[in-house]
C-alpha cells in the first residue's frame, strides 16, 4: 500500500514483550504495534501472580538459577538461566520509573513486598496485589501511546509473514500480511524488523487460563515461513482454575498457596504430601498431574483450595481481585472452600531464539511466551514469564537496532494481498465445528497425561482437520475467526508432533508408555522445521 505501510519495526502483539520492544525500538526508528483487539488485551493483562526477580538480602541469583533448573527438568539452558536472572532487577527499575506500582511492605513506600510461589526457594515474586499483569500492561500502554513514532493498529491480525529471498542461506523477513478486522481488507505491513510477541495459545485447549486471543498465531506464522519450533510438547496446565459454569478462565493464583493455601478432597483431605515433599507448594506440573489423577480416580469434577486459616482482612488486601471475582460466583474465600480445576495455562515452547530473540529467519525476532529462549526447559517456574518477556525484550529491540544501524537495506517489491476466487463463506457453521473439534481432541488425547494410542489418535485426526481447514481456507476470503482456526490447528499439530517425538517423560510432558525420563538419549530439545508442508524432525540441542 505504499510508505503509509512501511515501518522500521513491525511488532505483532501487545503484551508486556510487544510494548516494551516497542517503547525500546522507538528510540531507533518508526514502530508499528499490530494487535488483535485492544491494546490491553493479552496474556500478560491475566498474570496475577508477579515478576520473578532477586530484589532482597535474603535471596541471591544463585538460589533463583537453581530453583529454575530445578523446575525445567534438565532442559533448561543454563547461560541463559544466568543471563535472565541477573538482568531481572534492572527491568523491574524500568518498570518502577514507568510508573507501574507494585505492592509494598507494610509501613513501606520503598521496600517492595515479595510473593512465593511453588517451586522457589525465596520470596522473590515482586506483584502489584493479585493483579500484577494488569497493572504493568498499563504502565506500559501509556508510555507507548505517549510515542509519536508508534503507531498502533488495534483490531488487526497478522495472516502470514512477508518471507522473500535469501541472505547467506537464511530466508529474510520483511514485515506481515495484516488483516484489518473492520473493513476486511489485508494490508501488505512492510517493515525492515518484525517482532512476534504474540503470546501463547491456550486457545488449543478445551479449558484454559487464557484469553480469547491466545490462539497461536505467532508460532503458527513463523512455522509456515520456515522458522525452527521447538520443545512444544511442553505446555503448562495450571493446577487452579475456578470450577463455576460461569466462570470463563478465572484463574486462581498460585500464590495462594504461597501464602499457605491447602488443596483438599471434597472429604477435607490434604492430599499433595502424597505426591512431593513440598506438598501444595510442589512445583505447577507436579500439582497439575496430582489434581488430575485424583479426579480421575474419585471421579470427581473438583478438588478444593483451602485458605480460610488466614484472616479476613488479610486475604482482602492480599487478593482483592481474586476474593472479589470469587464472591461474584457466590465463593466466600475467607470462610469457603474454591472448587478448583486445572486448565492449560502457559507455552513452554515455540519459536526457537537465540540470547538476542533473534530467531533462523533473517530479521525477524521472538520475545515472550511465543518464543522457546532455552529459560523455561520442561516446565516454567512460576512467575518466571513476564521477567523473560521484559528481559528478551530489549535484548531483542537492542539487537534489532544495532542490525539497522549496520544496513539500512529496504524491503524488495512484496506482493499484496491475493484473494484469488475467494468469495464471503455462508457456512460458517464449518469453522465453530472444526474449532470446537482441535479444541476437545487436545484436551483429551494430548492433556495433562498422554498415552502413544492417544497421541495417534490424534495424529490421525488433526490431519483431516488440517485438510479440511486448508480447503475452506482458500475458497473463502478470510476472516478472524477463520485465521485463528487456521494457527490453532497448526499449534495442535505441532504440539502432538513434539509429544510423539519425545520418548519418555519430563516436565509438563507424561506419558504412561514411556514413564521414565531418559537422560541418557532425551535430555536435548525437540527441534521441529516445516519439510513438504508438515512438521519433521530438525535436529535437536544437547
Amino acid at each position: 500500500m505504499g510508505d503509509a505501510d512501511f515501518y522500521d519495526f513491525l511488532v505483532i502483539g501487545s503484551g508486556s514483550a510487544g510494548l516494551s520492544f516497542a517503547l525500546q525500538a522507538c528510540r531507533r526508528g518508526s514502530v508499528a504495534v499490530v494487535t488483535k483487539k485492544s491494546l490491553a488485551e493479552s496474556n500478560s493483562t491475566y498474570a496475577q501472580g508477579g515478576i520473578a526477580s532477586v530484589w532482597s538480602a535474603e535471596d541471591s541469583f544463585a538460589d533463583h538459577v537453581a530453583d529454575t533448573l530445578a523446575a525445567g527438568a534438565g532442559l533448561c539452558h543454563p547461560e541463559v538461566v544466568e543471563m535472565v536472572v541477573r538482568e531481572g532487577p534492572e527491568r523491574i527499575r524500568e518498570l518502577i520509573a514507568l510508573g507501574a506500582r507494585f505492592s509494598t511492605s507494610a509501613g513501606s513506600q520503598n521496600d517492595l513486598d515479595l510473593g512465593r510461589e511453588g517451586g522457589h526457594s525465596r520470596r522473590r515474586v515482586v506483584h502489584a496485589a493479585d493483579v500484577t499483569g494488569r497493572e504493568v500492561i498499563r504502565a506500559l500502554s501509556e508510555a507507548v501511546r505517549a510515542q509519536p513514532a508508534i503507531s498502533i493498529f488495534e483490531n488487526h491480525i497478522a495472516v502470514d509473514l512477508l518471507v522473500v529471498g535469501r541472505r547467506e542461506g537464511r530466508p529474510v523477513c520483511w514485515g506481515a500480511y495484516v488483516l484489518d478486522k473492520a473493513s476486511g481488507e489485508v494490508r501488505t505491513m512492510r517493515a525492515r524488523i518484525t517482532a512476534l510477541a504474540t503470546g501463547g495459545s491456550g486457545k488449543v485447549y478445551l479449558y484454559t487460563s487464557n484469553p480469547d486471543v491466545a490462539t497461536g498465531d505467532g508460532v503458527a506464522m513463523a512455522y509456515r515461513a520456515g522458522a525452527t519450533i521447538g520443545n512444544m510438547e511442553f505446555f503448562q496446565f495450571h493446577p487452579t482454575c475456578l470450577y463455576h459454569p460461569q466462570a470463563k478462565s478465572f484463574l486462581i493464583s498460585e500464590a495462594l498457596r504461597g501464602e499457605g493455601a491447602v488443596l483438599r478432597l471434597p472429604d477435607g483431605t490434604a492430599f499433595m504430601r502424597h505426591y512431593h515433599p513440598d506438598a501444595d507448594l510442589a512445583p505447577r506440573d507436579v500439582v497439575a498431574r496430582a489434581i488430575d489423577n485424583e479426579m480421575k480416580t474419585k471421579g470427581l469434577d473438583c478438588v478444593y483450595l483451602d485458605i480460610t486459616h488466614r484472616s479476613g482482612s488479610f486475604l482482602r488486601e492480599r487478593f482483592p481481585n481474586i476474593a472479589s471475582r470469587c464472591l461474584e460466583f457466590g465463593v466466600d474465600l475467607t470462610r469457603q472452600w474454591i472448587p478448583v480445576v486445572p486448565a492449560a495455562h502457559y507455552q513452554c515452547g515455540g519459536v526457537v531464539t537465540d540470547e538476542h530473540g533473534a530467531t533462523n529467519i533473517e530479521r525477524l525476532y521472538a520475545c515472550g511466551e511465543v518464543a522457546m529462549t532455552g529459560l523455561h526447559g520442561a516446565n516454567r517456574l512460576a512467575s518466571n514469564s513476564l521477567l523473560e518477556a521484559m528481559v528478551f525484550a530489549r535484548r531483542a529491540a537492542l539487537d534489532a537496532g544495532r542490525l539497522l544501524a549496520s544496513d539500512r537495506s529496504v524491503p524488495p517489491p512484496l506482493p499484496p494481498w491475493n484473494p484469488g476466487s475467494a468469495v464471503d463463506s455462508d457456512e460458517l457453521v464449518v469453522v465453530s465445528q472444526n474449532w470446537d473439534e482441535v479444541r476437545r481432541l487436545m484436551w483429551n488425547y494430548v492433556g495433562i497425561v498422554r498415552t502413544d494410542r492417544r497421541l495417534e489418535r490424534a495424529k490421525k485426526r488433526i490431519a483431516l482437520l488440517q485438510e479440511e481447514i486448508q480447503a475452506y481456507y482458500w475458497d473463502f476470503l478470510i476472516t478472524s475467526d477463520l485465521v485463528e482456526l487456521r494457527n490453532i490447528a497448526t499449534v495442535a499439530e505441532l504440539i502432538i508432533t513434539c509429544a510423539s517425538l519425545r520418548r519418555e517423560s519430563r516436565g509438563l510432558h507424561f506419558n504412561l508408555d514411556v514413564a521414565q525420563t531418559d537422560d541418557v538419549r532425551w535430555r536435548k530439545d525437540t527441534l521441529v522445521a516445516r519439510t513438504n508442508g508438515s512438521p519433521g524432525w530438525a535436529g535437536s540441542e544437547d
